[in-house]
């Protein structure tokens, strides 16, 4: 019987990428290191991410031909078998599958039946908080129950890593984990049979035992002491594999300085102060003078190092013991090239173009009000975004990251590349800095604040978040959600297929979010996202978005809660009305929160005013009175 099994190459860093499991016909496998990649890869190139991770570059799995044209023995990534303990589903013999027992083209079968049925891999293994995964010790958990002069009688003792007369039951007067069993077959002294028989009842959860330090594709000699806790689990539970990935989007270079870097130098230039900062350099109360600026202006310093060097004729250098986190802040060139006044030249990789609602001028409601609440539209035609795997954790996101180069030795990471288009919509900043400065607002976030600083991912969502958690960056994060929700429905897209970027930091000015689909030919879409980005099919979008957001099928409950999902990192979003597949999000649905866009009864919504005057104009119209 000869099958072809085949991972896409977009596949291989989400979400099959290295030490993923993959299901494929009825077999299981894992990805292994990219140290056992083949050496024909296709480069990918992205230099800002590569500055960000502190790689020298990026490279793509060889693509995977189709029936065709396939080609046998073409290179393609490792893939290991496991776990290696396979049962057959007629005789129910358990085998150790070794690699010597493989061969090219052909699944597993037994070799006990006439019939030589495909063996069926065991659903359970064993991971830890360290990152490794490994099979379970069948035959020790078939005689945990004895003694352990009786354990060591049986036959297979010596071996039990590869013991031959083990047995999957199922139970016909039993139901669930209680009903499946290990059995062992073997003999003890005297030929009497060993009998040892173990249910699966409390397999799963912590155990005992020796953790094996390394994972299925490392070789033993290779392997490493590890202290951590194992933890049975099923194979396919979603705490196997956690990946940690990170994308950029590929921005052309522009010598325009940012619109939020232009008032803020206008506001620094305008400062009362900066007279006698500029008199008082080399002295000690230039740091003064430098701390108030920054105080009034939240000028960063990297802008305020480039002000003086201007004002002064000198190298701009930066000032001594300030880094400059910025430089690797991803999302911050990415802003800057959607919100300049004069867009990028368009590229093969990047082309936008801005746009608006289509609602200049307009009186009616509820457009007047929305317009009021909304600063732009980009559309962008084109976008190329590169997605590159660091490593992944298992168990837990807590856990210990494995590196996707699990010798230490490579300097590269593997990466996708994928074209597609995107809607990017900007809120306005004069009523959005008003209504994020409100004190029941404030009071608000800063529980969800206080969460995030409790919680272990608040480092992990530092890059995306910023400094500090913003109101800001909640309603774009919520607001992105309900669009992606919307637009599954208008646009046709499923919210799979649609994913997010929030820039929501407001030391960098920012205001807006991107909703884009990517595709992994260089094609990207047929620009149905960017028809729907259009007037007037947006505006109606935004209102349609909003009044379903006013209400949950889990209301009164989601809309009161004060504290669900992961960490409690939630509010008012549960799945019936804000989550997303997890895909999608930047932030693994957390830190969401629908009160903060239409309003509840201890906190204004950013668009409560535009729901109310739907609402209205709606009752006017059924009414049939004028409005």
């Amino acid at each position: 019987m000869t099958r072809r099994l085949r991972v896409r190459q977009a596949q291989t860093v989400l979400p099959f990428g290295v030490g993923a499991i993959l299901d494929i016909q009825g077999e299981s496998f894992v990805a292994a290191g990219i140290e056992s990649w083949p050496r024909l890869k296709t480069p990918v190139v992205s230099p800002r991410l590569a500055a960000r991770l502190g790689v020298t570059g990026f490279y793509a799995a060889p693509h995977t031909l189709n029936d065709r044209y396939d080609r046998p023995d073409g290179p393609g990534v490792p893939h290991v078998r496991f776990p290696g303990w396979l049962f057959c589903g007629a005789c129910r013999a358990m085998v150790r599958f070794l690699r010597e027992h493989e061969k090219s083209g052909e699944p597993p079968v037994c070799a006990s039946c006439a019939a030589a049925p495909r063996l069926t891999p065991m659903r359970f293994v064993r991971v830890c908080a360290g990152g490794h995964l490994d099979d379970v010790d069948w035959w020790y958990w078939a005689h945990a129950d004895l003694t352990p002069e009786l354990r060591g009688a049986c036959s297979e003792a010596r071996h039990p890593w590869k013991a031959r007369r083990l047995s999957f039951r199922v139970a016909d007067r039993a139901s669930g984990l209680q009903a499946l069993s290990v059995r062992c077959e073997a003999t003890r002294g005297g030929g009497r049979p060993c009998g040892a028989e173990r249910d699966l009842l409390d397999i799963l959860g912590p155990q005992g035992g020796r953790c094996s330090g390394r994972n299925p594709w490392q070789r033993g000699d290779g392997s490493a002491s590890c202290g951590q806790q194992v933890h049975i689990v099923q194979r396919t539970a979603g705490n196997v594999y956690h990946p940690v990935v990170h994308s950029a989007l590929d921005i052309p270079p522009t010598a325009e300085t940012p619109r939020a870097e232009q008032d803020t130098a206008e506001a620094v230039r305008a400062h009362d102060y900066w007279a006698l900062l500029l008199g008082a350099l080399g002295s000690s109360r230039a740091g003064t003078f430098r701390a108030m600026i920054q105080e009034d202006t939240e000028a960063s310093d990297g802008l305020l190092d480039q002000l003086l060097a201007e004002a002064t004729g000198a190298a701009a250098t930066p000032a001594p013991g300030r880094p400059r986190p910025e430089e690797f802040d991803l999302s911050r060139d990415e802003w800057y090239a959607f919100d300049a006044l004069q867009p990028p030249e368009p590229t093969r990789e990047f082309t936008i173009r801005r746009h608006g609602l289509g609602l200049e001028g307009e009186t009616e409601e509820p457009w007047a009000t929305l317009r009021a609440h909304i600063d732009g539209v980009v559309l962008a035609d084109r976008l190329r975004e590169v997605q590159a795997l660091t490593g992944f954790r298992r168990h837990s996101l807590d856990g210990t990251v494995v590196p996707a180069d699990t010798s230490g030795r490579l300097r590269w990471l593997p990466a996708t590349e994928v074209y597609g288009e995107g809607v990017l919509l900007t809120l306005d900043e004069p009523r959005l800095t008003a209504w994020e400065h409100d004190p029941r607002v404030q009071a608000h976030v800063q529980g969800v604040r206080a969460d995030l600083d409790a919680s272990f991912r608040s480092e992990q969502l530092a890059e995306t978040v910023g400094r500090e958690l913003s109101a800001r960056f909640l309603l774009l994060h919520t607001l992105a959600h309900l669009l992606i929700r919307q637009l599954s429905f208008d646009s046709g897209y499923t919210t799979s297929s649609l994913r997010e970027r929030v820039y929501g930091r407001p030391e960098y000015g920012q205001r807006g979010l991107l909703v884009y689909t990517a595709a992994g030919d260089a094609e990207g879409t047929l620009g149905g996202l960017v028809r729907q980005g259009e007037a007037p099919h947006f505006a109606e979008t935004l209102i349609r978005m909003l009044e379903a957001a006013a209400w949950c099928s889990a209301d009164p409950l989601c809309a009161e809660h004060t504290g669900q999902g992961f960490g409690n990192l939630n509010r008012a979003a549960c799945h019936a009305c804000t989550l997303l597949p997890e895909t999608s999000c930047q932030t693994g649905n957390t830190l969401l929160d629908r009160a903060l866009v239409v309003g509840s009864a201890t906190v204004p919504g950013y668009f409560a005013d535009v729901l109310t005057a739907s609402r209205t104009q709606s009752a006017l119209l059924a009414l049939g009175e004028q409005p």
